[in-house]
């Protein structure tokens, strides 16, 4: 008999449970609600795109695509994933109708495989029908020929949204909506990355995104107070959402990166990668190779070693032409005049041409030396890339594994600074808890707990259940009826706040029983009552 196998979450990956899961539920539907005030409509993309996609937006040379994604190759239902030999012929035959049809990619290696197929597959018959003993090397050939052939669309798990995000406004002709167009998102992604504190290869993002067609006559010097005042917006929401969250130790850097021209950002590349030459040998392995791939990612570095030698660098600052320099004045004067504080970080940068002027991070407490929580920022050119037309954008993607992270510590620290933490440590010590015991001490919020006795009770119990439940009361109704000291007890471990008592005398006069099990008191009141006391427990 086959052992049984115990099934875990694949590394990197993990499972969301309550209670934790009210606290995400909060998370996102405090965004909808704060995206909502400003304009933004929900989009819902799929998880995966054409790798191409991806490739095209995040660039062919990156780890992210390089390395990270999650990538396969999603065949048509007409190809066999393992033919046999005995058809290989006829499959031979479904390969190049497919490659004609363009089901398959018409690439220059297909077409050389189904050459070396079709060669292949005549020598091996060649062999067959003179009754010779089968050619092996006629086999392995084919083999070969078969697994090297790209058989289908290369398809990946998004490791971010903003592509699809641009994909869909140029699919669904968003062009001719209303401009901008205010999208956000929320859901998750995935990276092959090595998982650590706040990071996973399924992770979860809350992002926006605002996209706008430019106009003939459009982006000149004019655009500038409206581009701007569209960027300081796009950050006062996030940071009003982090304030709506209560998040403390928010802090907002902001920088310009400038545009793709030889006056402005790649000039300063250039002027970048000089300087880092002269100091080369300076710098560990992991710069060195940036000096010549990407000289901006030398910037992010976060060497102990390194910082001094950076600090000493060129600045982009100084090396923006004379409409990004205005533009960046202007972002923040917009931020002043809405009340948003932030610090300039000449160090901010991206790597791709498509990004430019306006970039921005966010860093919140207790998530150690990698501390952001949101990063975004303007890629006018990024539209235009995927196939659409020249078209402004602007946007931001929040981190929400490192948000929960962050909103959970600064819970444990209001629990140290008010004694309950010791309480919890202390418990603690007294053994580790099993999995099982973490698992029974699990619950799932719950208000009111339907305690009825006697079976004549029961369809009381129910509409008084349908009722509390309809004006948004979390009801736990058990399925059979219990001892009063069992009812209790479970009403108890499943943290409920009051226990709704019926008996027959409860029915008979309409005065319901309702136990406080904070502290055990007990009263007689209506339903009406019952629910205004819950509704102004709510309000306060």
């Amino acid at each position: 008999m086959a052992e049984k196998r115990k099934f875990q979450a694949i590394k990197g990956t993990r499972d969301l449970l309550p209670p934790d899961t009210e606290l995400w539920n909060r998370v996102e539907a405090t965004a909808r609600a704060v995206f909502g005030t400003f304009g933004f409509g929900e989009i819902r993309p799929p998880i995966f795109e054409p790798t191409e996609l991806f490739a095209r937006s995040i660039g062919e040379d990156t780890d992210v695509v390089g390395k990270e994604m999650y990538t396969f190759t999603d065949r048509d239902d007409e190809i066999l994933p393992n033919p046999k030999l005995v058809n290989f012929g006829e499959q031979i035959e479904k390969l190049e109708e497919l490659i004609k049809s363009g089901k398959i990619p018409q690439t220059f290696g297909n077409n050389r495989s189904l050459v070396t197929l079709k060669k292949a597959w005549a020598k091996f018959m060649s062999s067959y029908q003179r009754g010779a003993r089968i050619d092996i090397e006629a086999v392995t050939e084919m083999t070969i020929a078969y697994r090297a052939m790209d058989l289908g669309t290369r398809i990946s798990l998004r490791p971010e949204a903003t592509a699809s995000v641009c994909r869909a406004y140029i699919e669904h002709g968003m062009h001719a909506w209303p401009q901008p167009v205010k999208l956000y998102y929320t859901g998750p992604m995935f990276r092959r990355e090595r998982p650590q504190k706040g990071r996973y290869r399924q992770f979860y993002q809350i992002g926006a995104e605002v996209l706008e067609t430019v106009q003939p006559g459009q982006g000149s010097a004019k655009d500038i107070p409206k581009d701007a005042a569209v960027d300081a917006e796009v950050i006062e929401m996030v940071m009003t959402f982090f304030a709506r969250l209560g998040l403390e130790g928010v802090q907002l850097e902001i920088n310009s990166i400038g545009h793709a021209a030889e006056n402005c950002r790649r000039g300063y590349v250039q002027t970048l990668k000089a300087a880092l030459e002269q100091v080369k040998d300076k710098l560990g392995p992991d710069s060195q190779r940036r000096i010549e791939a990407n000289p901006l990612r030398v910037l992010d570095s976060k060497l102990e070693s390194e910082q001094g030698i950076i600090a000493g660098l060129p600045k982009i600052s100084e090396h923006l032409c004379d409409e990004c320099a205005k533009q960046y004045v202007e972002v923040k004067r917009q931020l002043d005049l809405r009340g948003v504080k932030y610090a300039e970080n000449w160090r901010l940068v991206r790597g791709l041409d498509y990004y430019m002027r306006t970039t921005f991070e966010i860093t919140a407490k207790g998530l150690g030396s990698q501390n952001a929580v949101c990063g975004g920022g303007r890629y006018d050119g990024l539209v235009e890339l995927l196939g659409g037309l020249p078209t402004k954008g602007i946007g931001f993607a929040i981190g929400e594994d490192r948000l929960i992270l962050s909103l959970q510590e600064q819970e444990k620290a209001r629990e140290v600074a008010s004694g309950e933490w010791r309480v919890a440590s202390e418990e603690k010590k007294e053994g580790k808890e099993s999995r099982e015991q973490k698992a029974g001490n699990a619950k799932i919020p719950c208000d009111v707990y339907v305690a009825w006795m006697g079976a004549a009770t029961q369809p009381a119990a129910i509409r008084a259940a349908q009722r509390l439940r309809e004006a948004g009361v979390r009801v736990e109704l058990p399925p059979v009826e219990q001892k009063f000291g069992k009812a209790l007890g479970q009403a108890d471990k499943l943290g409920a706040r009051y226990a709704l008592i019926l008996g027959e005398d409860e029915v008979a006069t309409g005065q319901w029983t309702v136990k406080t099990l904070a502290d055990g008191s007990q009263a007689r009141m209506s339903e009406a009552e019952f629910l205004g006391k819950l509704k102004n427990e709510v309000k306060n």
